[in-house]
């Protein structure tokens, strides 16, 4: 099952590297490799909750975002996305814009003394409102998670007066909205503000149009809780399109931090497609099939805990990265650190209610006897 389901992302990691290689030689091959290893150690969470959405679908649908899905993840958000901010930054035309991108002045001194800036700087210029959109897009996905009622709980301390106050209504958008505003007024630099908070409400915005298009197809057949934007049950037709729709401006705003960090390590288009696109969302894909497939989600029940609190920390962490640099290991390791912890009580949880079954049958016996 594993090679069947992890097989062509091999394939295409191999594929890839040869291309790098090619490409570049051994250090385009280098930094392909990094860029790929930096990319699953940063998705698993995304991975986890893509799972707890595409469970939900039908088969058509899982295909159609195991296939379509990832063009629009490498060749969208990893081609075409830092292409455009280049063109809209810029004022450049498509064509010049990837002309820059795919032969930077590095060496030119005389690009740099008339002010022109180069690729990687329109780039990472563009981090506040590239941060400001993905923040607040997951934060709203996680206080919707915090705030439902629900069940089961993970962190059961601060989890149920959570569920509480959440009963209070729009109170995750009373939330974000604050949490957007203080960003803009103590965090941005000067000059930012504006542009962060034009970007965190359409952040906000998408998730509210996106959840509520899902909500209009939601069903009552679902007995677990929701994880998505709705509790929709092997969603077909538009209610699957609009899952469909959700999983990829999720999956969006999971790539913005990683894009941008990984100007970090090159501003080569080409080898960012190859690292990040084709070997980390590859990889994402095949993870997310492996969760649903084996049905990993219901088996360790807090998973989807630990990753929505892991986009919890991912959101604050955007917010806080427009006016400070945050290093992409601290954004890893946190998210590691919730899912490893999540997944540990999970499988302490496990042994306990096999435990507790085991002795209940033990009783029935000698009741029996």
């Amino acid at each position: 099952m594993i090679l069947r389901i992890f097989g062509l992302s091999f394939l295409i990691t191999i594929v890839s590297l040869v291309v790098a290689f090619i490409y570049g030689g051994p250090e385009a091959l280098l930094l392909t490799l990094i860029l790929g290893i930096l990319e699953i150690s940063l998705s698993f969470d995304n991975a986890v909750i893509n799972a707890t959405v595409l469970r939900r679908m039908s088969d058509f649908w899982q295909k159609i975002f195991l296939t379509i899905g990832i063009l629009i993840a490498v060749f969208g958000m990893r081609v075409l996305f830092p292409l455009v901010i280049v063109w809209l930054a810029s004022g450049l035309n498509p064509v010049d814009a990837l002309d820059l991108a795919l032969n930077p002045p590095a060496n030119d001194a005389s690009h740099f003394a008339n002010g022109d800036p180069s690729y990687e700087t329109i780039i990472t210029d563009a981090h506040p409102q590239i941060a400001a959109f993905g923040g607040m897009f997951l934060l709203m996905l996680f206080l919707g998670f915090i705030f439902e009622d629900k069940e089961i709980t993970w962190l059961s301390w601060i989890e149920r007066p959570l569920i509480r106050i959440g009963k209070l209504d729009m109170l995750n958008v009373v939330i974000a909205t604050g949490v957007l505003v203080i960003t803009a007024s103590f965090i941005a630099h000067e000059g930012e503000a504006s542009t962060v908070m034009i970007a965190g409400a359409l952040g906000m915005i998408t998730y509210i149009v996106v959840n509520g298009l899902g909500e209009m197809f939601n069903t009552d057949d679902e007995d677990e809780p929701s994880s998505g934007p709705s509790d929709l049950v092997k969603a077909t037709g538009k209610a699957g399109f609009f899952l469909f729709l959700y999983l990829e401006v999720l999956d969006a705003s999971f790539s913005f931090d990683g894009v941008i960090g990984a100007f970090a390590i090159t501003a080569d288009p080409i080898i960012i497609a190859l690292g990040l696109g084709l070997i980390g969302a590859m990889f994402v894909r095949s993870l997310t099939v492996y969760l649903v497939r084996k049905g990993t989600l219901s088996e360790y029940v807090y998973l989807e805990h630990g990753a929505h609190w892991a986009i919890g920390a991912l959101a604050f962490i955007l917010m806080y990265s427009i006016g400070t640099p945050v290093p992409e290991v601290i954004t890893g390791l946190v998210g590691v650190v919730l899912i490893a912890a999540a997944l540990v009580t999970s499988v302490i949880r496990k042994r306990r209610e096999a435990n507790d079954d085991g002795l209940t049958n033990e009783l029935l016996d000698v009741e029996a006897k």
